[in-house]
C-alpha cells in the first residue's frame, strides 16, 4: 500500500516531531511516499534543493501514485488544503487528524467535508489506535 503523508512545511514545524513518530506508525502499514515531511532538519522554508515547480511535479505524482491520503491538519497549510482537494478530486481514501485547541479552529472546509475521514486525537497513543481501526476498515 502507498501511502501520501500530508503535513505543514512552509505553514510551520511546530509539529515536525510528532509528523516523525506518525510517518513510523504509518511505515508499518505501507510506504509512506512522503517521508521528508518527517525530517527534523527541515524548516519552514521548505526543502533546500529542488525549485517549487519541480516540488509541485513530484508531490502531485506522489498523490496520484498513492492508494490513501493521511494528513495532519493541526498546523493550517496551504499545501496541506491543496493535496487534500486533490485527493478529493481523485477519489482518494483521506484520513485527516486534529488535536483540538482553544486557540485554533479546524478550517470548515476540512471539517465540512463528506468525502474524508475526520479524527481528533491527544496523544500518539490515540493516533496508533486510530491507524489500526482505519486500516482494519479497509483492508
Amino acid at each position: 500500500m502507498k501511502i501520501y503523508f500530508a503535513g505543514s512545511i512552509r505553514g510551520g514545524r511546530d509539529d515536525k516531531d510528532l509528523y516523525s513518530k506518525i510517518i513510523t506508525l504509518l511505515s508499518k502499514f505501507g510506504a509512506v511516499l512522503t517521508e521528508h515531511v518527517g525530517d527534523k532538519t527541515l524548516s519552514a522554508l521548505g526543502e533546500d534543493g529542488p525549485n517549487n515547480k519541480f516540488i509541485h511535479k513530484r508531490d502531485m505524482k506522489w498523490l496520484k501514485k498513492a492508494d490513501l491520503v493521511i494528513a495532519e491538519v493541526t498546523t493550517a497549510s496551504l499545501g496541506v488544503g491543496y493535496e487534500i482537494a486533490k485527493a478529493e478530486e481523485w477519489n482518494k481514501k483521506i484520513l485527516c487528524l486534529y488535536r483540538p485547541s482553544k486557540r485554533k479552529r479546524l478550517s470548515a472546509m476540512i471539517s465540512g467535508s463528506s468525502q474524508l475521514i475526520l479524527k481528533e486525537y491527544r496523544t500518539i497513543k490515540e493516533v496508533k489506535n486510530i491507524f489500526s481501526n482505519f486500516f482494519k476498515e479497509i483492508t
